[in-house]
């Protein structure tokens, strides 16, 4: 019986402690990265949390559209309409 209990106190920390990290902001997120980045760390998780410590944006684009020629400041633009599918 104890080690049930014992196996179910593991899984819901791990649960707890995972929910905990996708819940919490992403400046917190990186902050705790370089906090955990200071203990000695197998490289398998110490990679995710070298690459969240380095993260500079929230959305997760990494400058994607840079390359894209935008129009200048008060030239017209395009709109393109989209017809909605019916069921």
């Amino acid at each position: 019986m104890l080690a049930q209990s014992m196996a179910v106190a593991v899984i819901v920390a791990a649960c707890t402690v995972y929910a905990v990290w996708r819940l919490m902001p992403s400046v917190a997120r990186r902050r705790v990265a370089v906090v955990a980045l200071r203990l000695p760390l197998p490289v398998r998780f110490a990679a995710p949390l070298r690459r969240m410590a380095q993260a500079t944006n929230a959305c997760g684009c990494d400058g994607c559209d840079g390359d894209v020629a935008r129009p200048a400041a008060g030239a017209p633009q395009r709109v393109t309409f989209h017809p909605r599918r019916r069921p």
